[in-house]
């Protein structure tokens, strides 16, 4: 595994589930620290923490957090209040395939330990919690989520490293870096095993729109690590490409259906059409979590209606009409023919790709499940 530059995105500590606070960068650097899972709820849903990976592991770490407060007497009413906590973060983001991976995964932990313990244990002496045991083995699973997930991105930069040309020109869509993961990323992952090996002359960086995630964020992690970067508006990508400044696109991915298409943030639809006019291949990095093989195609994909102000304000301050109607899809999904490659920790997956996402997928946990209802 190469040397990770750790951004810690989301972790536990002490006790706390703690965020790096991706609403107030580039300009401050904070954490926010949850010493209640409805805190960390409340982060996912109002993109304190955001990018599909990262999602999946504040759920995780947050499941486990609120686990820790739950009281019960018996298996049956820890395992009934412990559903209702993995409902409330279902209930937070729609899109993100990874958020209810994690969700299912401390589910079948929590079962397998419940399943040990005996359905109508004896009543403990004062002072003994029957389920501490149990406790701890759900924060255990939850950091080993997080830890498993830089593992996996770090495994996927180097898969995609040997699709980069030397003297890359790259541009990006989103952030897909440490800060949508637990750590390093998925299309910048690959952008940084790249770089690392001195093959990225330069990436381009569309801002955004709405909520400017490549400006604040991928311009930031890029700078910090001394990679040549430029920041573009969203509608400059098409002459970009005209001009012959573009090798190739990378974007990341918040859930990949069955048949490669794939949901990512809004604008990437449009990319991939350009990239196809001007062949430029085009490529989506995703850890296997990020796979739904249970949906057959894109168009099953749920994709999150988010509030109107993110269009009609910018930074706080109103730049649209008051009174206007506003459209605000936070995803759109582009359809496997205009994608030249999937790369994941297994490997580059290329069309067809409903038989080669079967075949990574068919001896791995990491994709296959459905969501909850």
């Amino acid at each position: 595994m190469p040397s990770v530059k750790t951004i810690r995105t989301v972790f536990w500590e002490d006790g706390a589930v703690v965020l790096l606070d991706q609403r107030a960068l580039p300009l401050v650097e904070r954490a926010v620290i949850c010493r209640d899972y409805r805190q960390v709820v409340a982060a996912i849903k109002d993109l304190t923490v955001r990018g599909a990976p990262a999602i999946g592991v504040a759920a995780a770490l947050g499941i486990a957090l609120g686990a820790r407060s739950l009281t019960a007497s018996t298996p049956a009413e820890f395992r009934a209040a412990f559903a209702t906590i993995c409902q409330q973060f279902a209930a937070s983001r729609p899109t993100a395939r990874n958020l209810f991976w994690a969700i299912e995964r401390m589910r079948a932990c929590c079962d397998g330990a419940l399943a040990a313990l005996p359905a109508h244990p004896t009543p403990p002496s004062p002072g003994r919690d029957p389920f501490a045991h149990l406790r701890e083995v759900l924060v255990a699973e939850a950091v080993r989520i997080g830890e498993e997930d830089v593992a996996a991105n770090c495994r996927l930069g180097q898969a995609g490293c040997g699709l980069i040309p030397a003297g890359a020109r790259i541009l990006t869509h989103c952030n897909a870096g440490a800060l949508a993961t637990a750590g390093y990323g998925t299309a910048l992952g690959v952008i940084r095993a790249a770089a690392a090996e001195g093959k990225v002359l330069r990436v381009y960086a569309d801002e955004t729109r709405p909520v400017l995630q490549g400006a604040r964020l991928t311009a930031w992690e890029l700078l910090r690590e001394g990679i040549p970067c430029t920041l573009i508006t969203d509608n400059m990508a098409g002459y970009l490409m005209k001009k012959g400044e573009v090798d190739l696109v990378i974007v990341g991915a918040d859930r990949i259906a069955a048949n490669g298409d794939t949901a990512n943030k809004i604008g990437t639809y449009g990319l991939a059409v350009l990239a196809r006019a001007h062949k430029i291949p085009f490529y989506v990095a995703a850890p296997l979590s990020t796979i739904d093989p249970s949906l057959p195609d894109g168009g099953a994909i749920p994709i999150e209606e988010r509030a109107s102000a993110e269009v009609t304000h910018l930074g706080g301050t109103r730049t649209a009409p008051e009174g206007v109607d506003v459209w605000n899809p936070a995803f759109d999904v582009t359809p496997h023919e205009l994608i030249s490659a999937i790369i994941t920790e297994a490997g580059v997956i290329r069309p067809p790709f409903a038989a080669g996402i079967e075949r990574a997928c068919a001896p791995s946990s990491l994709c296959g499940r459905s969501p909850i209802p």
